[in-house]
């Protein structure tokens, strides 16, 4: 039994009272520079890191998985919480199987969804999705690492945009064992409130993905977490097929112009002592 770390403590902590920002890094340099701007805690984004892999999102196996979440974990000071999608298995064994090998990997806590990327049945059955969770929490449990689980509902991004399903399922995944409980692409005032008042005291994380709301207005719903899920990769490919764009047509580089200066960035990832 592996005890939990000061990261997983730390991040813990971060859980129970008032509200913080936890930033999604796509790779080692983006995972640094979010570091070292203060945010307490990073989280991955199975988009930003599938996109950085030239596949498109839960296009990445569960062995490049692991070792993403390795990478990040260990080049940053503070705690990580891994993007586990759907747990790279159906079946409960096969999630708490996944989940003891991802518990391993150094990071303090990790997510599981209950989409099943079937189209036309976009959302695990409710009692197979509550056993899912449950079987996530056991691993965790069993292993000793007191890993932060957060359990999602993703009803409002597949499709499936019922409120009160949505509060249902994420009620249940709280009573299963999760500590955290997340739905996202829930916007509206009324929608968050409502998923904080039916999972309270649980901590609740909302997504940003968009200039929908603030830090503050969030807080004071309750909302424990805020995360931007791919939000960050996607600014970063805005400029570079900004400025790709404007070669490829008109053969120009003014966008160039906008890039953070060599020294800047460079100097950002330098050693200690160099």
């Amino acid at each position: 039994m592996t005890p939990p770390s000061d990261h997983t403590r730390a991040f813990r902590r971060l859980h129970q009272a008032g509200c913080f920002v936890i930033p999604n890094p796509w790779d080692v340099g983006s995972a640094r520079l979010l570091a070292g701007l203060g945010f307490p805690a990073l989280a991955t984004t199975s988009s930003g890191f599938a996109w950085s892999q030239g596949r498109p999102d839960n296009g990445i196996s569960l062995p490049q998985a692991l070792a993403h979440f390795r990478s990040i974990a260990s080049a940053v000071d503070v705690p990580v919480t891994g993007d586990f999608e759907h747990g790279f298995a159906v079946d409960p064994a096969g999630v708490a199987a996944n989940v003891a090998a991802a518990a391993a990997t150094g990071i303090a806590g990790l997510s599981i969804e209950d989409s099943t990327g079937d189209a036309s049945r976009p959302l695990f059955d409710f009692a197979l999705a509550v056993e899912r969770i449950r079987a996530a929490r056991e691993a965790i449990d069993a292993g000793g690492t007191g890993l932060v689980l957060t359990g999602r509902s993703e009803g409002f991004i597949v499709g499936r945009p019922d409120l009160a399903e949505t509060v249902r399922r994420l009620t249940a995944y709280a009573e299963a064992g999760a500590d955290c409980l997340y739905a996202p692409g829930i916007r509206g005032r009324a929608e968050i409130a409502a998923v904080v008042e039916a999972v309270a005291p649980r901590a609740v994380n909302v997504l940003v993905g968009s200039d929908f709301t603030t830090v503050v207005e969030l807080a004071d719903m309750g909302v424990r977490r805020i995360s931007v899920g791919g939000a960050l990769a996607r600014v970063a490919w805005a400029g570079f097929l900004k400025a790709a764009r404007e070669i490829a047509a008109s053969g120009t580089f003014s966008a160039l112009a906008a890039g953070v200066p060599f020294a800047e960035i460079d100097g950002s990832f330098a050693a200690p002592g160099d």
